[in-house]
């Protein structure tokens, strides 16, 4: 029996069984579904994987790839663990200083990237990459007049590869049987919600043991499709379609444009579908927008079925049998309103929904049960995979689910969450000093508070760093506060604040441009500008009562007390977001601190100003008055 304890060895395995019989990945391109059989693929890898080694790639060599989600993204990763070289996953959004960050500290040599925009950035930095010895590219568009040796063509890359295997018959062969489980099989960079962005080693064991576990829980199945168009560089996404497509032979299909994915997600209405909590959340906010802009008659229909869909909702989460009565409303409020919306969001056939990247609010985890939609948290990290999930039957709207099977964990006694995976965990590349910190006896320590409860669920409260005690003594989750407010249709970003010197919560607010721009002109509200909207008296109204709704479920000493609507978006390019669209909060404390000092005092209202640096490369400043508000 051929083995299977290594990716490239997986492949093989797959390519025996399956050839020509299965379609292993769909690309929509031109408007139409382009299909790829598993001996396709098989081929594609081994003539990239020849054509890296042409090209000077030795074992142990590292190629950085950056790019949207396409097919080629997975075959050069595939292509560079069959020759026993390390992949290492960027994020597509990444600005030329993080590439140049990630390239040099990982010591990349080669990097394979998507498309013009992605040379460019690499091409900006090369000269601060002495090992850089090729930049290869899959979409050639725009490419055609660069004049510069470090640059290959994939394709071309492929032909010499298929060149190289006529006089080096059986090599790519003899590379896969020699992959051993404890090589190296990927590097992944965190996130960098803490600060700097750390490379985390995962072998052929880990990665192919991660998934396992997960699939004891909730299994993929060989007829299964999966929609990929979350960013490889994320571990969620690695596991479920870049592993997942090898280990559970799932059928993994690339969404056209990044524009498209609704459109595509709907096309294919996959039994499996992987959002970050904010895409859910996002969702969420724009269903209850279109229909606050529905006719009275809609608005009304919507507002009788939703509540029924509520209950069914809670009575299954709380594993209570449902009535005869209830199930009839059921069946009536899904053929008016639930399946019907359902199939609009590309919903119709979602076997098992996940969500990761931060937790999800459980105001948007009960909106989509309510829907009919299996939702399922997952927990977890860059360092050790999936810790926690729901599985069927077992999910609850404020819990992140059980350890699936395989991992140990457990809560310190300060209160923070460990985890040990079925795999032993190297550790961060080239970084002992927080290997040492952070993995202790087989265990990662997260730095995420949390507690177990009754069910042997893990609820996780925040960042233990992120837990704030007010000058009162009275503590609060930021994060609880902030997910709360997410489920807003107009509110995008929020950030709440307090500490030890602070005597009480405030908040930051980033409200949804499009949600509330409609709105505004619902209302005949004139605006000109973002940050003109931002400081109009009726929209900071308007996100009062949202503060208001969340202050309702809190106690008393951790409600919102003020907060100002930011004149502009968090942005990730700025570094106030990750990657992942999680918040750094440090970044954000320390470059609002006026503003944010300014909500503990008496004034009224505070002058941020902003350097804009135009196209031409000339620079202006600007000058917004941020108005405080506050709340009863």
């Amino acid at each position: 029996m051929t083995s299977t304890n290594t990716m490239p060895k997986t492949l093989r395995a797959n390519y025996e069984k399956f050839g020509e019989s299965k379609i292993a990945m769909r690309k929509k391109e031109f408007g139409y579904w382009g299909a790829y059989t598993w001996s396709d693929i098989y081929e594609k890898v081994k003539h990239f994987s020849l054509g890296l080694i042409c090209l000077g790639l030795k074992p142990g060599d590292k190629l950085t790839i950056i790019g949207d989600n396409d097919p080629q993204w997975f075959w050069a990763e595939y292509a560079t663990q069959a020759m026993h070289g390390i992949p290492v996953g960027m994020f597509a959004d990444s600005n030329a200083e993080e590439v140049k960050y990630i390239l040099k500290h990982s010591g990349s040599q080669f990097v394979a990237v998507n498309d013009q925009e992605q040379v460019d950035k690499v091409l900006e930095v090369q000269g601060e990459l002495p090992q850089l010895q090729k930049i290869i590219y899959w979409d050639p568009k725009g490419l055609h007049y660069y004049d510069n040796p470090l640059l290959a063509y994939f394709d071309d890359v492929a032909l010499q590869g298929k060149e190289y295997e006529q006089s080096h018959p059986g090599s790519f062969e003899h590379n896969i049987e020699t992959t051993s489980p404890s090589d190296v099989g990927l590097i992944t960079y965190t996130s960098g919600t803490t600060g700097y962005q750390k490379g985390v080693i995962w072998t052929h064991d880990a990665l192919l043991a991660s998934l396992d576990s997960l699939s004891k829980r909730n299994p993929l199945f060989e007829s299964d499709e999966l929609v990929s168009f979350i960013p490889p560089g994320w571990v969620v996404e690695q596991l479920l379609a870049v592993v997942g497509l090898l280990h559970s032979r799932v059928t993994v299909d690339f969404i056209e444009e990044p524009d498209t994915t609704q459109e595509n997600v709907r096309e294919i209405s996959p039994p499996v579908l992987v959002y970050t909590s904010r895409l859910w959340e996002a969702q969420s906010s724009l269903v209850q927008a279109k229909i606050n802009d529905a006719s009275f008659l809609k608005r009304l229909i919507y507002g009788l079925c939703l509540p029924i869909g509520y209950k069914l909702a809670d009575l299954s989460l709380n594993q209570d049998k449902s009535t005869l009565t209830w199930k009839v409303l059921r069946g009536i409020a899904a053929t008016m309103v639930l399946t019907p919306l359902r199939d609009k969001l590309g919903l119709a056939n979602v076997r098992d929904g996940y969500t990761g990247g931060a937790i999800l609010s459980p105001d948007a985890f009960r909106f989509y049960r309510a829907l009919g939609i299996n939702m399922k948290q997952l927990y977890g990290g860059s360092e050790t995979g999936i810790v926690t999930c729901h599985g069927d039957g077992d999910s609850k709207s404020e819990t992140v689910g059980p350890p699936v099977p395989g991992v140990d964990m457990r809560i310190t006694d300060e209160g923070e969450i460990a985890s040990r995976p079925p795999y032993s965990p190297i550790g961060y590349y080239n970084d002992d000093e927080t290997t040492k910190s952070s993995f202790k006896r087989g265990y990662f320590y997260s730095g995420d508070a949390g507690f177990i409860n009754e069910w042997g669920h893990l609820i996780v409260i925040d960042r233990m760093k992120d837990l704030a005690e007010l000058a009162s003594g009275g503590k609060f989750s930021p994060q609880y506060i902030e997910s709360r407010l997410k489920f807003s249709p107009y509110v995008k970003d929020g950030m709440a604040i307090g500490g030890r010197e602070r005597g009480y919560v405030t908040s930051i607010l980033v409200f949804d441009y499009d949600n509330v721009g409609r709105w505004a002109e619902r209302r005949r509200l004139a605006y000109t500008t973002y940050a003109d909207l931002s400081q109009r008296a009726e929209v900071a109204e308007l996100l009062r009562k949202d503060i208001e709704r969340v202050n309702r479920t809190l106690p008393d000493v951790s409600r919102v007390r003020k907060f100002v609507v930011l004149h502009k978006e968090f942005d990730a390019d700025e570094a106030e977001l990750t990657r992942t669209r999680k918040l750094r909060r440090f970044v954000v404390e320390d470059r609002y601190k006026d503003m944010i000092d300014a909500m503990y005092g008496d004034a009224s209202e505070i002058t941020v100003e902003a350097e804009v640096v135009y196209r031409d490369g000339t620079k202006a400043t600007t000058a917004t008055a941020i108005k405080i508000n506050t709340v009863q």
